[in-house]
C-alpha cells in the first residue's frame, strides 16, 4: 500500500569518556562530571514515496560544516541526504567542537582583531585548563561519526506503524529580555528596579506532540516541541542533558526503556527557562554579570532554575502534559500524506554602519589602552565590538546569507526548520497562518546563523538584538516567515 508508514528509531549515548570544554557560555568551563547523560536520536519517517529524519542532538547548536559532515557519511542505504534535518536543543553542557561562520572565505576573525589592538605585553589568564581537554576537531570528527551512524541506524530499523498527534501546556519558557523606560532593554535584565517596564515579548507553552506506534499498536516514541532552549543547567560544569533528560527518565519509567524521546526546540531565541518576575537565585554563586542581582529578595515561585532541581520541575510538568495526552488519544493513524521541501534561502545581511564600526574601534582602543592582562571577564565586554568590526570587514564581501530551512507535511502536521535562534514572534507568525492542524517549528537546525531578533528588539539593543549577535535582522526576520508559510501552502494545496 503506497501510504503506509514506516517509522525507524536509533539513539545514540554521546557521553564523553574524557574530560570536554564544555560550549555555550562566554567563560570557561571544562569537566569530566555527569549529571545526566547526554544523547543523539533520530526518527526515520518513510511514506507516500517521501523521506525524512529528523535527529536531536544533545549540544549547543549543529553547524552547517557539521550537517555536510553527516550528510557525506550516511554512504548508499536508499536515504537521500538533503531529507536529513539535524537540530539541537541548545543545551550549554556538552562538547566544544570545530565550528565555522557562515564567511570561511572572510579571513578576519574576533581573534584577529584582538590581537591587532592588544598590547604585546598583554596576557591571557585561563579560568580553566583546558589543555587536556578534547580537541575541538576530535570532538567534531566524534560528533559527526556519532550523528551519522544513529542516522542509519534509524533508516535500517523502519517497520510499519502509525502515529496520533496531541498536544499539552507546560510552563517552561518565558521572556528573557526586560524593558526598562529609557528605551533600552537587557538579557537577564534585573526587573526589581523602577525602571523596568515590561519584558520584551510574550511566551509559548503549547507542546507540540506526536505519538509513533509500532504494527501492533505499541508505543515506540514521542515527539515534542517546546518553545524554550534545554538552559536550566546552563551556568554549571556538567555534563547535563537538562530537562529533556528528566522527562526521558520519566517517560522510561511509566512506558518501558525501550521508549524513544525526540525533543525539538522552537522559535526560542528570547525565551529562558527562568521567571525574571518572581526572580529564584541560584542555590550557588554564578560567574556571569548579568545574572548576579545585589540584593535578591525572597520569592515564593519555582526552585531555582539554575540547578538539578529545576530541570526535574520542568521534567515533571512536560511528562504530565505527555501522559494526559497520551491518555486522549483516539484513533491511531497508519497513512499519510507526506511531502517534504528543502531550500536554499538568500537573505540579506544585517549590515554595521559607518557610526556602529567607529564605536566599536574607538571602545576597543579604549579597553585596550595600558592593559596587561586580560580573563573570561573580558569576553563579553569585547565581543559586541569585535563582532561588530568583524560584520564590517564581511559586509564589503558578502551582501546575504543562505539559510537552509526544510518544510515538511506529514498528515495535518508540519515541520518547519531554521538555524537560528529565531525569537518568539516569528515562530507565532509562521504558527498562526500555518495551514496546518499544528506545526512543529525546529529552530537552529542544518546550521547555526546564531540570533534572529525582532525590530523591537533592535532598537532595545543589547545581547541577542546587536548586530554582532547574529547575521541577519529583522527584515529577514519577515522574508524567512514568508517563505517559510508559502512552503507550507504549498505542500498543503488541497486544503486552499
Amino acid at each position: 500500500m503506497k501510504n503506509t508508514i514506516r517509522f525507524g528509531w536509533a539513539e545514540t549515548d554521546i557521553t564523553p569518556k574524557e574530560k570536554i570544554a564544555l560550549d555555550g557560555e562566554f567563560f570557561e568551563r571544562a569537566t569530566t562530571e555527569v549529571e545526566t547523560p547526554i544523547t543523539v536520536t533520530a526518527l526515520a519517517i518513510e511514506a507516500d514515496g517521501e523521506q525524512t529524519v529528523i535527529c536531536s542532538c544533545d549540544v549547543v547548536s549543529i553547524s552547517a560544516e557539521l550537517t555536510a559532515a553527516v550528510r557525506a557519511k550516511i554512504g548508499d542505504v536508499g536515504l537521500d541526504p538533503d531529507k536529513i534535518i539535524l537540530a539541537s536543543v541548545h543545551i550549554h553542557n556538552s562538547y566544544t567542537y570545530r565550528h565555522k561562520g557562515p564567511f570561511e572565505k572572510e579571513k578576519i576573525k574576533s581573534l584577529d582583531i584582538i590581537q591587532t589592538y592588544m598590547p604585546k605585553d598583554c596576557v591571557y589568564i585561563p579560568q580553566v585548563t583546558s589543555g587536556d581537554c578534547m580537541d575541538p576537531d576530535a570532538a567534531f570528527d566524534y560528533l559527526a561519526d556519532a550523528i551519522a551512524k544513529t542516522i542509519v541506524r534509524a533508516w535500517q530499523n523502519r517497520s510499519e506503524g502509525g502515529y496520533a498527534t496531541g498536544f499539552g501546556r507546560a510552563a517552561v519558557g518565558m521572556n528573557r529580555r526586560v524593558c526598562y523606560s529609557d528605551g533600552t532593554a537587557k538579557m537577564w535584565g534585573d526587573a526589581d528596579t523602577a525602571t523596568f517596564t515590561e519584558l520584551e515579548a510574550g511566551n509559548d507553552n503549547g507542546v507540540e506532540l506526536m505519538f509513533v506506534y509500532d504494527k501492533a499498536g505499541k508505543l515506540t516514541g514521542v515527539v515534542a516541541n517546546i518553545a524554550c532552549p534545554a538552559q536550566v543547567m546552563e551556568q554549571r560544569s556538567v555534563i547535563s542533558s537538562d530537562y529533556w533528560g528528566k522527562v526521558k527518565i520519566l517517560l522510561r519509567q511509566k512506558y518501558g526503556s525501550d521508549l524513544f524521546l525526540l525533543p525539538l526546540c522552537a522559535a526560542a531565541g528570547d525565551q529562558c527557562p527562568r521567571d525574571l518576575i518572581r526572580w529564584v537565585e541560584p542555590e550557588t554563586p554564578i560567574k556571569d554579570p548579568n545574572i548576579i542581582r545585589p540584593e535578591p529578595k525572597t520569592r515564593r515561585a519555582d526552585p531555582s532554575m539554575f540547578d538539578v532541581g529545576g530541570t526535574w520541575k520542568i521534567g515533571k510538568r512536560v511528562f504530565c502534559e505527555i501522559e494526559t495526552a497520551l491518555g486522549e488519544v483516539g484513533t491511531i493513524e497508519t497513512s499519510a500524506v507526506h511531502r517534504h521541501l528543502k531550500k536554499d534561502l538568500v537573505l540579506p545581511l544585517r549590515r554595521v554602519t559607518d557610526t556602529e564600526y567607529k564605536e566599536a574601534k574607538d571602545k576597543i582602543e579604549a579597553f585596550f589602552k595600558g592593559r596587561k592582562e586580560l580573563d573570561y571577564n573580558d569576553s563579553a565586554a569585547l565581543y559586541v565590538y569585535t563582532g561588530t568590526m568583524q560584520r564590517y570587514a564581511a559586509q564589503e564581501l558578502y551582501a546575504t546569507v543562505t539559510a537552509e530551512v526544510h518544510v515538511v507535511r506529514f498528515g495535518p502536521l508540519a515541520f518547519v526548520t531554521n538555524p537560528f535562534e529565531l525569537f518568539l514572534n516569528y515562530g507565532n507568525r509562521i504558527r498562526a497562518r500555518s495551514l496546518a492542524e499544528q506545526t512543529f517549528l525546529i529552530q537552529l537546525s542544518n546550521g547555526c546563523l546564531s540570533y534572529l531578533p525582532t525590530e523591537a528588539a533592535e532598537k532595545h539593543g543589547h545581547y541577542s538584538a546587536y548586530v554582532s549577535s547574529g547575521y541577519v535582522g529583522h527584515e529577514g526576520g519577515d522574508l524567512l516567515v514568508d517563505a517559510s508559510l508559502d512552503a507550507v501552502a504549498s505542500l498543503f494545496d488541497d486544503r486552499t
